[in-house]
This record gives C-alpha cells, sequence and structure tokens, in this order.
C-alpha cells in the first residue's frame, strides 16, 4: 500500500486530500515557495526531513486524531 505512496507526486497526494500549497505550508510549517518546488517529484525524491514532516499529512494520520 506505501510503496505506491512514495511513488506519488507530492502535487497529486495534495490534491488528493484537497488542501493547497498554503494550507500543506501552513501544516509543514514551512513555505509555500519550498512546497511549489518540490510539487513535481515523487515522494520518495523529497529530501528526509522534509519528507518526515509531509508524510502524515498526506497519508491522512491527522486527520485520524480529529474526535468527532
Amino acid at each position: 500500500m506505501f510503496f505506491n505512496f512514495n511513488r506519488k507526486t507530492v502535487g497529486e497526494l495534495r490534491r488528493k486530500r484537497g488542501l493547497t500549497v498554503r494550507e500543506l505550508a501552513d501544516r509543514v510549517r514551512c513555505k509555500e515557495s519550498l512546497i511549489l518546488s518540490i510539487e513535481s517529484r515523487k515522494l520518495i525524491h523529497v529530501p528526509r526531513p522534509l519528507r518526515d514532516r509531509l508524510e502524515p499529512i498526506l497519508r491522512g494520520d491527522d486527520m485520524d486524531k480529529i474526535p468527532w
């Protein structure tokens, strides 16, 4: 399951979650220009420290903690 997840681009995964560049940058706590620069890269090719912050958000792990 996560093998295919790492092979998709950051832009595809972001749009799948319904996030704008600004919203993703706010959640990751980085600049929008950084998100735009990695938008066309596959997640596996994003530098490790940034990938560790992006993966839970793009996977939807943060949505699991919302008390409905």
